[in-house]
């Protein structure tokens, strides 16, 4: 049974295409799949991040398909809207288990996925569904993020600082094949560190990425995680990596995060690794968001920021 609810645009164009809402269609051959994953119940912290499906298309009304920096038109790859997975009203952990499996039924497909969240526990979900769908490779992830989100799921449930651990705990993702940029500051307790230093999490720090380069540490990363055997990549964008000033829109803000610009430049060279067919943006609350939706703006752009890198690949 497929848990994705299709979605009837009513914003397709009639001539030409120069818009993102234009541009994204609901059915046919695609580059890239999007599906939602509308889920925030199981937030640590209270979170309307179930919200942001529906703000994320809303705002493309407001961005081209032409990116100037790069000059390339997105209109060259086709993208396909699969819908959102349908959530149980009450149930998180059914809600949980449609995720893992509308992901799997996207993945299989063979095109690159990318799952609009939801809070961080749907990271998890998905990437077991893509596990189960590619069973005899190795997963890895790459993971934009101020937390390591190793927290005991034993003590919270499945929720949304816990992912990293059940990946690696349940097996589906071993420590040393998850490499994390942008953790900081004062946010992750002692022992959740040590977990990761046991486990072999390979860590960035903002401070760390911003001496090497934003675009060298990533990939520097990617080429870490190919060494280690890895032979599939999640990307996982957490957007509390961005600092409070670009962010205010996230359950979780912090000041010391990303720049806007620099998550920009990090998500342009990760579309441009072949090696990466999987994404997923997270943890985005347009209720915490300022009046000018400054945060929604954000993930959009970040959003085609990959997009023009997937466009740019090969060249």
């Amino acid at each position: 049974m497929s848990w994705l609810k299709k979605r009837q645009w009513t914003w397709q164009a009639e001539g030409d295409v120069t818009h993102v809402h234009q541009w994204v269609k609901t059915q046919g051959d695609a580059d890239v799949v999007l599906f939602g994953a509308p889920l925030s119940r199981s937030s640590i912290s209270a979170s309307a991040a179930s919200e942001y499906p529906e703000a994320f298309r809303r705002m493309w009304k407001k961005y081209s398909v032409y990116n100037l920096d790069e000059r390339i038109d997105l209109t060259r790859l086709a993208v396909r809207d699969a819908g959102d997975v349908e959530m149980h009203m009450t149930d998180i952990p059914e809600s949980h288990r449609r995720i893992e499996s509308a992901a799997e039924e996207v993945a299989a497909g063979g095109e690159i996925t990318c799952m609009i969240g939801g809070d961080h526990s749907t990271t998890a979900c998905a990437v077991r569904g893509v596990k189960a769908a590619f069973a005899d490779e190795t997963i890895g992830i790459l993971q934009l993020d101020t937390h390591l989100d190793v927290r005991d799921p034993g003590e919270l449930g499945p929720a949304n600082g816990t992912p990293i651990r059940q990946l690696i705990d349940g097996g589906a993702v071993k420590g040393e094949h998850v490499a994390n940029i942008g953790l900081h500051g004062y946010f992750n307790a002692k022992p959740l560190v040590e977990y990761a230093d046991a486990h072999g999490i390979r860590m960035t720090t903002m401070r760390e990425a911003r001496k090497r380069g934003i675009t060298e540490t990533v990939q520097d990363a990617i080429v870490y995680l190919k060494e280690k055997g890895v032979t599939r990549i999640y990307a996982t964008i957490d957007m509390d990596v961005l600092d409070i000033s670009a962010a205010p829109g996230v359950p979780a803000s912090t000041p010391g995060g990303m720049k806007a610009e620099e998550l920009f430049e990090a998500l342009l060279g990760i579309g441009k690794c072949p090696d990466v067919r999987h994404i997923d943006f997270v943890c985005l609350d347009p209720q915490k968001d300022n009046h000018v939706e400054a945060t929604v703006k954000t993930g959009v752009y970040a959003w085609l920021q990959f997009m023009t890198g997937v466009a740019l690949r090969g060249q």
